[in-house]
């Protein structure tokens, strides 16, 4: 099941990468959710319409396989101001979710904002950096890994622990890179670093 918000990031970030055919939509938003996940056409073709109806996208006839007509999706003005409004100011559970901040960090180079984006990271660190989260606890006290004797629990406790330092590790290194790393690459407002370029 997916939120509202979190599938118009989705569907609106592609869509500032340039225009698509709903199945390709799909198809790459189904990728970022990773093996297992998978997005109906009950879903996304309603979000569809709802956003179109919004003025956040168009959608154009072009000639298809086979002769049909196909309907490609481009992002408007109003879209893309929406997916800078989504990416500047994630919810709660977008910056505490490891998922689903992954998710949002996916299309964070879409935000023009240096400044922006580097406040999201640095709400995402804080979370990080603050008490580390407990899968158990006992009376009310979270166990931690020297106190679990089941091997399983022990595993996931140690597979999140390195994941949680391996994310912090990383965001400290793109908070103190300069600001003037990060140019404009994309037609959306897309950014990479000479790194990538």
């Amino acid at each position: 099941m997916y939120c509202a918000g979190v599938l118009d990031l989705k569907i609106l970030g592609f869509l500032d990468e340039g225009p698509l055919h709903g199945y390709e939509l799909r198809r790459r938003i189904n990728e970022l959710g990773g093996p297992g996940s998978h997005l109906s056409e009950g879903a996304l073709y309603p979000a569809l319409a709802r956003l179109e109806k919004a003025g956040m996208l168009t959608r154009t006839e072009a000639p298809g396989a086979r002769g049909r007509a196909r309907k490609v999706l481009t992002i408007t003005t109003a879209g893309r101001e929406r997916l800078h409004e989504l990416l500047r100011e994630p919810s709660e559970s977008a910056i505490a979710s490891m998922p689903s901040f992954l998710e949002h960090l996916a299309f964070l180079s879409h935000l023009p904002d240096a400044a922006a984006r580097r406040a999201v990271l640095e709400r995402h660190l804080d979370v990080l950096t603050a008490e580390p989260p407990a899968f158990f606890y006992d009376d009310g006290h979270p166990r931690r890994a020297s106190q679990e004797e089941d091997p399983y629990r022990l595993g996931m406790i140690r597979v999140a622990g390195a994941s949680r330092r391996a994310e912090i590790i990383w965001l400290r290194e793109m908070l103190a890179a300069p600001a003037e790393a990060a140019r404009p690459a994309a037609p959306g407002g897309a950014t990479t670093t000479p790194e990538e370029s």
